[in-house]
């Protein structure tokens, strides 16, 4: 499997996530339960994060850089953090809700943008077998994450 495909497949995750979270929100009756969604959400986008940027951001950065990009990812994966660790401190159960929606809204802004312009650019400008070694690499971190090995 090649990289692209694999981190599709965790979008495909993520947006099903994303819906849920959308429409279950405006019906979250504490802080707590917001709280425990954001903290779901967090734990799976650092994950994720920390495995799309080392295996398909890394490798693509000088041509981010040429794009002007390169600030602007890692600037919304900030936003998207300071959403949900402000979640965290509220003790206001409407500000939670809007920050936890908040967060969902960049994380698909985000996504929509690596779904639009990073992959395109992996598949241009790495090699089929440079993909399928870094699918590999992702499958290897996937498999040590559920403790198969």
């Amino acid at each position: 499997m090649k990289i692209v495909q694999a981190l599709l497949a965790e979008h495909v995750v993520f947006h099903n996530l994303f819906d849920y979270l959308e429409r279950v929100t405006p019906r979250l009756k504490t802080v707590g339960e917001v709280r425990t969604l954001a903290e779901l959400l967090a734990s799976m986008l650092e994950e994720h994060s920390v495995v799309e940027d080392q295996l398909l951001i890394e490798p693509l950065e000088p041509s981010f850089c040429q794009l002007g990009q390169d600030r602007n990812f890692h600037e919304e994966h900030e936003e998207i953090k300071r959403h949900l660790a402000s979640i965290r401190t509220t003790r206001k159960l409407a500000l939670a809700k809007r920050l936890l929606l908040l967060a969902v809204t960049w994380s698909r802004k985000h996504f929509d943008k690596e779904e639009r312009i990073v992959f395109p650019l992996a598949e241009k400008l790495l090699s089929a077998r440079s993909q399928e070694l870094l699918g590999k690499r992702w499958t290897e971190r996937r498999k040590l994450a559920v403790g198969q090995t």
